[in-house]
């Protein structure tokens, strides 16, 4: 049986991805520190014999026997990520060195949890793997933004200097059950206001662009990558491919929740990127992956979830 340890697993995607390499037969070790995750993603999950919780921050070393590691941890909203930067920083710095010292010991697989973000705002639409991105260093963004790509920067050393072998994905605009209610991004931002019939915010004038990659699919993209011969290490871009402007998803969301909400535009925030699309043609080309859910359908799953949350 294969030993898996997954960081940050309580969060949405990680919570997913425990629940899918169970499914799957491996043994898995969730490690958290709750900083975002809740308790509640894993309720279903605590009573399997297979799946082990351990609170413990990445920042942190840890010694654990290791086939593959999935790192998944680090605040991902702007609103979690910029309330303690530097924390930001240390966990997405710190948390590749320990989990990358950890899959050495180990001759373990080792997955980077990396981000669109890299990319910054950019001016090659869409955006390839090649492309080195536009980002601010020095912005309230780039605490996530240079930490993310300090860790990739931190993967590839050590790939070639202890050939430790390393995956890197970069997951765009990712949603669905497990979203956390005080996530602060759009799609859960916009639900709740709509649930309550209060003005929908828009920052901008609501023409700047998203894809969204509903949680499940994201997920799948993962563990087929991880399956893949050592010699591919990635990057590779992970998300959906369908432009929805903030202005639609605002009126899907009414739609969908048959709300009597407006919208309510207020100014745009710094360096926040006006389009983002990943070109997903590599992943597509090594393992046949392309998200299946409907924007619709996805939102709804995702309505029911915060309904159920209440």
């Amino acid at each position: 049986m294969k030993k898996i340890l997954v960081t940050g697993g309580v969060g949405m995607i990680g919570s997913h991805l425990c629940r899918r390499l169970l499914n799957e037969g491996c043994d898995v070790t969730c490690l958290d520190n709750f900083y975002t995750g809740n308790m509640r993603n894993i309720a279903d999950l605590l009573d399997n014999p297979y799946f082990r919780l351990i609170e413990h921050d990445v920042e942190k070393p840890i010694e654990l026997a290791v086939d593959e590691i999935y790192n998944m941890a680090c605040p991902a909203s702007p609103v979690h990520y910029q309330k303690d930067p530097v924390k930001t920083v240390r966990t997405s710095v710190f948390g590749a060195i320990n989990m990358l010292e950890l899959a050495k010991k180990n001759n373990a697989k080792i997955l980077q949890a990396s981000t669109s973000e890299i990319y910054g705002d950019p001016f090659v639409h869409p955006q390839t793997e090649d492309y080195w991105g536009n980002v601010n260093p020095i912005g309230k963004r780039s605490c996530y933004d240079e930490g993310k790509r300090c860790a990739e920067t931190l993967y590839f050393d050590y790939w070639r200097q202890y050939a430790v072998r390393i995956k890197i994905v970069r997951i765009f605009n990712t949603y669905g059950p497990a979203i956390s209610y005080n996530d602060g991004r759009v799609i859960s931002n916009f639900i709740i206001q709509a649930m309550h019939g209060n003005d929908i915010t828009i920052y901008g004038d609501g023409s700047q662009t998203r894809c969204f990659c509903y949680v499940e699919d994201t997920v799948d993209a993962l563990v087929k990558f991880m399956h893949l011969d050592d010699s591919v290490t990635g990057p590779v871009n992970v998300g959906n491919t369908i432009e929805i402007s903030m202005k639609e998803l605002a009126e899907t969301i009414i739609r969908l929740l048959d709300s009597s909400s407006k919208i309510k535009y207020l100014p745009l925030p710094e360096n926040d990127p006006k389009r983002r699309r990943p070109d997903i043609s590599k992943i597509h080309d090594l393992v046949g992956w392309s998200p299946k859910t409907s924007l619709d359908d996805g939102l709804l799953n995702t309505i029911k979830y915060f309904r159920d949350f209440q």
